[in-house]
């Protein structure tokens, strides 16, 4: 099948560009016919045709409507069997709502106010999910968010899971990495860790995960925060919490299967989360999570079992979660993490995106 697939470039390995990433490896070892419209930075894939979006140098309101112009002009003289996009474009026959939704997420921060940008991405969101044929969540409460918010029919959407790397993040990487990433960032061998993974600081609430340390009265407990984002106002506040001095800053990381590896815990309270990969790389390693009620990685936490659950911006509920995964027998645990973990592979992903494929000739009969 000859496949367009629009999505940013996969330079930093993010939640979004790492699973698109394996998709595509998935989708080309399957014999599919790739070709990918990304923006200058991609770097070439094996079995991938590249294309390069032109980007104007310009505000960011522009840059959110150039974008879906650009690759409408791209796709529209090639023949394509099916267009997938992973941004928010207007010439798709699938959109992957990997972001969800913009209007929920600007839900968790009080509305879109008179902000210019916010109203147009908005815009496009409507328009995308009026006009393409399938619309692909991440999760199931996505698929149920995009159906209550703009009224998409249940015929129109699917649910597709993310797939994780299973050699890359595996209970090995305790042993291997353990001992030497603590003594990287002077974390002691006895602490007990608790991980967190993510760009975007404040909508992966930890600001609530550092409430939540400072109020658990001992001091083994260690924070260790990998990802991208202005540490400054959380270093002010594990000051004021009394535990600046049992949080270590080790921001963006290409090789974040080490720091699982050396995790008791991965904690990802969540504001607003789609299904954040995280939630299948910590399971993957065999380390148990704390997931946010409201993130779709909540779906596959079997509390008690493979990690705890915890509302929203409530530190105390986060802290209670934690004492349940420290108060367990870690082999059990781990165990239970992994087994979680090894339905999402990319061939399951392929197969569910390949059954959406399969539907796309009929589908576009009701957009014409």
């Amino acid at each position: 099948m000859k496949l367009a697939l629009i999505s940013r470039p996969f330079v930093y390995h993010g939640g979004v560009e790492t699973a698109t990433a394996g998709l595509v490896g998935a989708l080309v070892a399957h014999g599919h016919d790739v070709h990918l419209y990304s923006p200058p930075g991609q770097l070439p894939l094996p079995g991938v045709v590249g294309h390069r979006l032109p980007v104007v140098r310009a505000p960011s309101l522009a840059r959110a409507l150039w974008l879906p112009l650009a690759v409408a002009r791209a796709v529209r003289a090639a023949d394509y069997d099916v267009v997938q996009s992973h941004e928010r474009t207007l010439s798709q026959d699938i959109y992957r709502a990997g972001e969800g939704c913009h209007r929920a997420y600007l839900a968790t921060r009080g509305g879109p106010g008179a902000s210019p940008y916010h109203r147009l991405v908005m815009a496009l969101e409507r328009r995308i999910f009026a006009r393409t044929p399938r619309i692909v969540s991440i999760a199931r409460c996505g698929r149920d968010e995009i159906a209550r918010l703009y009224g998409v029919p249940s015929a129109r959407l699917r649910v597709v899971y993310n797939g994780v790397d299973l050699e890359r993040f595996h209970p090995d990487n305790r042993g291997r990495h353990r001992a030497g990433t603590r003594t990287e960032v002077g974390v002691p061998r006895e602490a007990w860790v608790v991980l967190f993974v993510g760009s975007g600081f404040q909508r992966k609430g930890l600001r609530f995960l550092i409430e939540a340390l400072g109020g658990r009265g001992e001091a083994r407990s260690w924070l260790i925060v990998v990802g991208k984002g202005d540490p400054r106002p959380y270093r002010l506040l594990a000051e004021r919490a009394g535990v600046a001095s049992r949080v270590v800053w080790a921001g963006p990381r290409s090789d974040v299967e080490r720091w699982y590896g050396a995790a008791d815990a991965v904690a990802v309270p969540s504001l607003y989360e789609p299904f954040g990969n995280v939630h299948l790389e910590a399971l993957a390693s065999g380390v148990p999570v704390v997931a946010s009620t409201v993130a779709g990685g909540a779906e596959v936490i079997e509390v008690g079992r493979n990690g705890a659950l915890a509302g929203p911006g409530d530190p105390a509920a986060i802290g209670r979660a934690l004492d349940e995964l420290r108060g367990q027998p870690w082999p059990r645990l781990s165990l239970a993490a992994r087994q979680s973990a090894e339905p999402f592979t990319y061939a399951a992903e392929l197969a569910g995106y390949e059954r959406v494929y399969r539907e796309i000739p009929a589908a576009k009969q009701d957009f014409r």
